[in-house]
């Protein structure tokens, strides 16, 4: 009778105990970690998975396999191909004009570091390590470890609530602040992954759901590689593209100026065209030999792919990582970059155009448990719409002040609706900065067409610009359109603006982009000299 009892007890616990489990199981699947990994100017051209000219080097064979078994998404862009305002977006879901972020100079303010509060507010601890670049420290984190401002690529100092030693650190434009740091001896990529790892293992509370932010400064120029990847690629031709020889009718009087009169000033580039940021000078290649575009294409593009190599590497030490620690399966994983990157095409470098190559974005995602895999979706996101899904993966909802919309249903099978958005909008505020020289412009693409608009003036009028050395901020250059038939001309390699075939399809955009810039606060309110000329040249 007492073995009969004892044994039904023990029965009854083990069913307790799975009831238990499984509903803890459940529970964790309801909260998914989030490992958000986002590199700097980490462009699709530089992927396996993207399918472009540079895929078959397989430069990303970690990545490529991530996603492979996750969701591909194909049309992520973001509103401001720069770092410092891209990151704002990221971390508020808002626009330039509303966040208050419009280019390298402005920082973003503590109490607009929404969506560490947001994910707390949801239950999850967070934290940032790697690049910031947003001026203010990442106070909102419950943890943070990041470079000050680019920081190093190698033996890089980073700022935390408990480094080893106080300094005073410029952030800018004469933002000096106290803070705490610690000097490590390594690679960036290294180093980052390391602080991450350890994060994961040792200074975590494990009874909560985690969003680590995990931000690689690579491969963002001048790419300086880890030592042990010289030979990457050493002994390789790497593709050119078509477009850096031959122009076509590429760009507008905004970008080339009357009769190619600009072309030496606007557009940093790959050769001699720029005059003053050519980056074959850069990296010492010999301006007398004839074919030096050429070996500054090459060098430029093998030093390139050998940060991305050390970025692939280290995301697989995460994945590792996430397995070792039984994370990887309630782990939502996300990479993607804080804009895409010019690798030569029309001869340009960096990023800032709102051109294919610089506006669009990776984005990959993974979770064994509970995603659909081996994917690929074509709806049209900005980089607003990433904190609205995040809080949405983690059982909130996007608040009010929010600009971007979630997107989650799209990773759960959902098709896309027809609610959906149809266009994206797209500004770059820093005219002719940082000795890239691009113009200032606006504009939307959709799926199939893309229409844009140089205005050509910084956002600061003439009598309130104080030059800094890196930009000719009082340049202004030429107004003009630029409209491209993306799936007959992916490349952009033909301004249609002035094709009679397209003028309704034209003045439809026009439409939407007066109703987009309304309803996203960005009219200009602030700037009535860039108003004037929207008003001037809107007709043209």
């Amino acid at each position: 009778m007492k073995t009969n009892i004892l044994t039904y007890i023990l029965i009854l616990f083990a069913v307790l105990q799975l009831q238990a489990q499984k509903k803890s199981a459940k529970l964790s699947t309801s909260k998914p970690n989030i490992l958000f990994i986002m590199s700097d100017d980490h462009t699709t051209q530089a992927f396996g998975v993207y399918g472009s000219r540079l895929a078959t080097l397989n430069p990303t064979p970690n990545i490529d396999k991530l996603a492979n078994e996750g969701i591909i998404f194909d049309n992520v862009y973001c509103n401001n191909s720069i770092c410092t305002p891209s990151r704002a977006s990221i971390l508020t879901g808002q626009y330039p004009q509303t966040n208050g972020v419009l280019d390298l100079h402005q920082p973003l303010d503590v109490a607009k570091q929404y969506l560490p509060k947001e994910m707390q507010a949801l239950g999850y601890e967070t934290a940032v390590i790697g690049k910031w670049h947003l001026k203010n420290e990442p106070g909102n984190f419950n943890y943070y470890e990041v470079l000050p401002l680019q920081g190093k690529y190698h033996n890089p100092t980073l700022i935390s609530k408990n480094g080893k030693k106080t300094e005073k650190i410029n952030f800018g434009k004469g933002n000096i602040r106290t803070v705490k740091t610690t000097k490590y001896t390594g690679h960036s990529s290294d180093i980052i992954t390391d602080r991450s790892i350890e994060w994961l293992k040792n200074r975590r509370d494990k009874s909560k759901p985690f969003m680590l932010m995990h931000h690689f400064k690579a491969p963002h120029g001048m790419f300086e590689f880890a030592d042990r990847y010289k030979d990457y690629l050493e002994d390789t031709y790497i593709p050119e593209p078509a477009s850096l020889y031959q122009r076509g009718n590429n760009g507008s009087i905004a970008t080339r100026g009357k009769d190619d009169s600009l072309i030496h000033d606007i557009g940093s580039s790959v050769g001699l065209r720029n005059t003053i940021r050519g980056v074959g000078r850069s990296l010492d290649i010999d301006t007398n030999i004839p074919d030096h575009k050429h070996k500054s294409y090459q060098e430029y593009l093998k030093r390139y792919l050998r940060c991305v190599k050390g970025v692939d590497d280290n995301v697989k030490r995460l994945i590792d990582e996430l397995k070792a620690e039984g994370l990887y399966d309630n782990t939502i994983i996300i990479y993607t970059a804080d804009q895409g990157f010019m690798l030569g095409e029309h001869d340009y470098i960096d990023k800032r155009w709102m051109y294919e190559e610089s506006m669009r974005m990776p984005f990959i995602v993974h979770f064994p448990k509970g995603l659909e895999q081996g994917i690929r979706k074509d709806a049209l996101i900005n980089n607003t719409d990433f904190a609205p899904t995040l809080i949405d993966i983690a059982g909130g909802k996007a608040p009010s002040y929010m600009q971007g919309h979630s997107f989650k249903d799209l990773l759960n099978g959902a098709k896309e609706t027809k609610k959906w958005q149809k266009s994206t909008y797209y500004r770059y505020w820093m005219h002719m900065g940082s000795r890239h020289a691009n113009p200032a412009h606006f504009g939307i693409r959709t799926k199939d067409y893309k229409l844009i608009f140089f205005y050509g003036k910084f956002w600061k009028p003439k009598d309130q610009i104080k030059q800094d050395g890196w930009g000719r901020y009082d340049f202004d250059t030429p107004a003009g359109w630029e409209f491209y038939d993306l799936k007959k001309d992916p490349e952009e390699m033909q301004n249609e603006y002035h094709n009679p075939k397209y003028a309704k399809i034209v003045k439809n955009m026009k439409k939407d982009l007066k109703k987009k810039r309304k309803n996203l606060n960005e009219e200009d309110a602030n700037f009535p000299h860039i108003q004037t000329v929207i008003k001037n040249h809107w007709n043209d």
